[in-house]
């Protein structure tokens, strides 16, 4: 599916003419003079217009600009997003002077949003702080456990309907071992899963159907395999659920996706590539071609 076809940036001749005349307040409120971000920034690359397929992926070396595009789209769709990023004071105005073209309608679908690594990141750090309280919980249940069991401990009697919960769970602990007692007591999802796969579990949770999403570098986290999952529930959401998908990564696995469209932010001017033409993956193919033969041992 494919909800936003287009989106123009400022020309070079408006970021000068801008630039040449911006109201001086605005000084005031950036530490450097110097920087008009994100003005400036896609002029040098000859960038003007984006043209968007269902997949469409930004490729480049870090500081190339792929996660500015990113937030530059998703400020102006006015997209769901949850965590802070770069934002200055001429991000406004700038925003005024691009122009996005949707393929029906002026806004993009009810829940789409952008997803950041410091989305994936605060909720890992979630995970972690509520496995830290899982670990409380669970040396409570070994002291649980261990006082049901002691012959030495005084002898407890049910004398209401408000003991019943203790008097099953002294039950238990009389007919199971520790770990199977304090094991069926603990939300095993939160505390078998790695950050890669508490990570995957994030995106299949945030990505629903009939929506625009943006995600950038997506792979950070991900394993091999949960980047090539990805890529499966990724294109499965385009085919499937009626989503569209504008991502940066350095990842081969996506960039390898079927059918996505590519920009290399590396050339001068942008153009669209491959992606087995990329550096990045080119870097990819070298190494694990000087190392052939001792995959055919």
């Amino acid at each position: 599916m494919q909800y936003l076809d287009s989106f123009t940036l400022p020309s070079a001749d408006a970021e000068d003419s801008y630039i040449l005349n911006y109201p001086h307040t605005l000084e005031m409120q950036c530490y450097d003079h110097n920087n008009v971000y994100p003005f400036k920034i896609f002029p040098p690359k000859q960038l003007r217009q984006l043209d968007f397929t269902p997949i469409t992926i930004f490729y480049g070396s870090n500081g190339s600009g792929k996660s500015t595009l990113l937030n530059i789209i998703a400020q102006k769709l006015k997209l769901k997003r949850s965590a802070p990023f770069n934002n200055t004071p001429f991000m406004t105005d700038y925003l005024k002077r691009c122009t996005p073209g949707f393929t029906f309608g002026r806004n993009a679908p009810e829940g789409s949003r952008i997803i950041t690594s410091d989305d994936v990141f605060d909720f890992l750090l979630d995970i972690r702080s509520i496995n830290e309280g899982v670990d409380r919980r669970r040396e409570q249940l070994f002291e649980e456990y261990d006082s049901f069991n002691d012959p030495n401990a005084p002898h407890w009697q049910m004398r209401t309907l408000d003991d019943y919960e203790e008097l099953k769970r002294r039950n238990e602990a009389r007919g199971r071992t520790k770990s199977v007692y304090v094991s069926r007591r603990l939300p095993k999802e939160l505390t078998s899963k790695s950050n890669g796969e508490s990570a995957y579990v994030y995106f299949t949770q945030e990505i629903k159907e009939n929506a625009l999403y943006l995600l950038d570098e997506p792979e950070n986290s991900l394993s091999a395999k949960l980047q090539n999952d990805l890529v499966q529930f990724i294109e499965d959401s385009v085919r499937f659920y009626r989503c569209q998908f504008i991502l940066s990564t350095h990842s081969p696995f996506l960039l390898a996706m079927k059918g996505a469209k590519i920009y290399d932010l590396d050339s001068v001017p942008v153009v669209e590539r491959d992606w087995t033409e990329l550096g990045n993956v080119r870097v990819y193919y070298e190494f694990f071609r000087s190392h052939m033969a001792e995959f055919e041992r």
